[in-house]
């Protein structure tokens, strides 16, 4: 049995060792070609807020329906 799981550990090990996925970074060093304006700002803060609170806040408004359906 310990040669068994010697064997496997020798061929298993060198393979954990290995990084999975090599990731490589891009970089770019030129400003961007379009700048965003405070309007565009805006309205992303405002989608990204909707699109987190948007869900929670239509659960705790109709909590008491959810509390009459479970009961």
């Amino acid at each position: 049995m310990s040669g068994l799981l010697r064997t496997m550990t020798a061929r298993a090990a060198p393979v954990l060792r290995e990084p999975a996925v090599l990731q490589k970074a891009s970089l770019f060093t030129r400003p961007p070609k379009d700048k965003i304006g405070p309007l565009e700002t805006c309205i992303g803060f405002a989608m990204f807020s909707l699109a987190i609170l948007g869900p929670s806040g239509w659960v705790l408004a109709h909590l008491e329906e959810y509390k009459k359906k479970a009961a």
